[in-house]
């Protein structure tokens, strides 16, 4: 097992390699260890690998792979391949699932439970906090398992209000399981490991990097049934969240909150949107009643409201008559051939915009949708950094997604010397 670990180790530790390139190469070869003997002509024959790409593949060394795993060792972190019969089969399912995953704690069998990840804004107010933490406690105490990302604010009040609960929690980490982020979490994530488990793609010694998180937020939504979402404004990464659950096809719960509130202008959005409106946990569990029944602890009754007997009426003739819809009303008229609106300019020297999302902007259309890995070959950078440069993109407000990670931009680009 030990000698099979550390070609997964170093299959995920080449720097550059992307994941989505991990799983072809798995896909063709079938075992990491394979990838790691495969001579350059084999590598050739791979679908879809490109020069760069198979160039990675040249490092043989296995040194960070054995450093990884006494470090794992040393800190009772657990390692879980895509391949291992007890990895997620709702993860393994989605778009681009992590090949490896670091665990600490006790992972349950996540396909048979109602997992439910709660997201929300960083800077939430009393409110949030507040029905973050009693839904949360609702929903653990009835047999619902919450996971967050473990991030100031809402993410924190849920975990909270699970742990009174006596719930099972999950902690789904954008850096190395060792490194606590923020710092004031230290006893949540301890609470968390006792409880249930904290997860990482990331080894041990990762540090908290902006570009990690987008990232870690497809494995929150993946291993879950539904998300929560408690308090978000229009551009946060809660919103995020939830477009990869519903790309995903999980459910989609948001909290309501007043008209006039920045941090729930989100979640109302949301709602408005096709969300179901939560105001209690009963609300979530009822949606999995039927199926997950041995799992409820307790679900509220809901009254069965009968409606009063309609008065009978004195004749046939008295009775009031349906009422009746004009079938032909004209269509109204629309004018079709009037000028589009032109897009509002963003610039590099204003700093409206980095080089690099500048950059992405410039290869994608207004109209036409580009795929993300197209954007990412003709780009030049990371997956990591074009999955965090977009999601930024996303919260200002300057490119729209669609499903199949699709993007078209709704801003032009102002070069400097423009």
């Amino acid at each position: 097992m030990r000698s099979a670990l550390k070609y997964w180790l170093w299959l995920t530790h080449l720097t550059g390699l992307r994941n989505q390139t991990r799983l072809l190469l798995l896909c063709h070869f079938g075992t990491p260890e394979s990838i790691y003997f495969a001579e350059p002509p084999e590598l050739a024959l791979v679908e879809g690998l490109d020069r760069q790409q198979a160039a990675l593949l040249s490092n043989r060394s296995l040194d960070a792979a054995e450093r990884t795993m006494e470090r794992c060792q040393m800190l009772n972190i657990d390692l879980l391949t895509l391949q291992d019969a007890n990895y997620p089969g709702r993860l393994r399912n989605i778009y681009d699932p992590p090949c490896l995953l670091y665990i600490r704690g006790h992972l349950p069998p996540l396909d048979e439970e109602i997992v439910i990840s709660a997201v929300g804004t960083r800077k939430c107010t009393p409110y949030g906090v507040a029905c973050a933490e009693r839904i949360c406690y609702g929903l653990a105490t009835g047999g619902a398992i919450v996971a967050s990302g473990l991030a100031r604010g809402i993410d924190s009040a849920a975990i909270r209000g699970a742990l009174l609960g006596g719930g099972v929690t999950l902690g789904l980490l954008g850096n190395g399981i060792d490194f606590v982020y923020p710092r004031e979490n230290y006893g949540l994530y301890e609470d968390v490991a006792m409880t249930g488990a904290l997860i990482s793609e990331y080894p041990p010694g990762t540090e908290p990097l902006p570009g990690n998180f987008p990232l870690r937020n497809r494995i929150l939504s993946g291993v879950s049934v539904g998300a929560l979402v408690v308090e978000a404004p229009l551009r946060s990464g809660a919103l995020i969240t939830a477009s990869r659950a519903l790309e995903q096809g999980r459910d989609v719960f948001a909290v309501p909150g007043p008209i006039d509130a920045y941090t729930s202008q989100g979640c109302n959005r949301l709602i408005q949107d096709g969300a179901s409106l939560v105001m209690d946990a009963a609300d979530i569990l009822e949606a999995y009643a039927a199926r997950f029944p041995d799992k409820l602890k307790s679900s509220r009754k809901l009254p069965v409201i009968v409606p009063p007997p309609e008065p009978e009426p004195e004749s046939k003739s008295a009775r009031v008559p349906k009422a009746e819809f004009v079938r032909d009303a004209p269509e109204a008229e629309f004018v079709r051939d009037a000028p589009e609106a032109p897009l509002p300019v963003v610039s590099v020297a204003d700093g409206a915009v980095s080089a690099e999302q500048a950059q992405i902007l410039r290869l994608m259309d207004a109209r036409e949708p580009i795929q993300v890995d197209d954007l990412i070959d003709l780009s030049g950078l990371s997956t990591p950094q074009v999955l965090a440069e977009l999601t930024m993109l996303q919260i200002e407000g300057y490119v729209r997604e669609y499903d199949g990670k699709r993007y078209t931009r709704s801003v032009e680009v102002r070069d400097e010397s423009e």
